[in-house]
């Protein structure tokens, strides 16, 4: 017997594996990113090591969540769901700031942690009041801190403006944060030094 075909016949299975195929596509991956890393504190050598105390950051509410938050123009924020930030923003802001003080100052960072008896500790403040990234032009911190010694009434307050340049890619985005808080953490660590020796800051 000679088999028998209907013309077009495949056409509705064809189409409901395509469909099923689609349905079964992986979805998009998330992404992660951190703000903190870069070089070790040096080594300090048998000199007394710094010791400072970085606070707690504050950040914008606008912005203090897990996903990247970019602006598109007229007033307008994106929230990028498949686009985070590795932990809290505050955290990884505090964490750049830390580590890159600490690295440029030889120092340690004892906040939350007991310094030795009679060191003098040099507590470092930070109010971000701006934290904007826009895509294909560029990453800013505008940032308001303070630093002070610890059990003087002195205090130094200054605030610092950094835009950097970034391209389209969310990561470049990222990279240019990174920068404005090494430059940042450049302004700070100076600030110190010059607390350390008697010296007036020019903010």
């Amino acid at each position: 017997m000679t088999p028998l075909f209907v013309r077009g016949s495949f056409a509705p299975a064809l189409a409901l594996a395509a469909v099923l195929l689609t349905g079964c596509a992986a979805p998009p991956s998330d992404h992660f990113y951190t703000l903190a890393g870069g070089p070790a504190p040096a080594s300090v050598g048998g000199t007394a090591p710094v010791y400072i105390e970085m606070l707690a950051v504050n950040i914008p509410a606008s912005v203090n969540r897990d996903q990247l938050v970019v602006g598109t123009g007229e007033g307008r924020v994106d929230v990028l769901d498949q686009h985070r930030w590795a932990g809290p923003l505050a955290d990884e802001i505090g964490s750049a700031l830390s580590l890159g003080v600490a690295a440029r100052l030889g120092a340690i960072d004892v906040y939350r942690t007991p310094a030795p008896e009679g060191a003098a500790v040099y507590r470092i403040s930070t109010n971000v009041q701006r934290f904007e990234s826009v895509p294909g032009s560029y990453a800013l911190v505008d940032a308001v801190w303070s630093v002070r010694q610890v059990g003087s009434a002195t205090v130094l307050t200054c605030r610092s403006v950094l835009r950097e340049d970034a391209g389209t890619a969310y990561e470049t985005v990222v990279a240019g944060h990174r920068v404005a808080l090494g430059k940042l953490a450049d302004t700070i660590a100076a600030a110190v030094r010059d607390r350390q020796a008697g010296k007036a800051t020019n903010c």
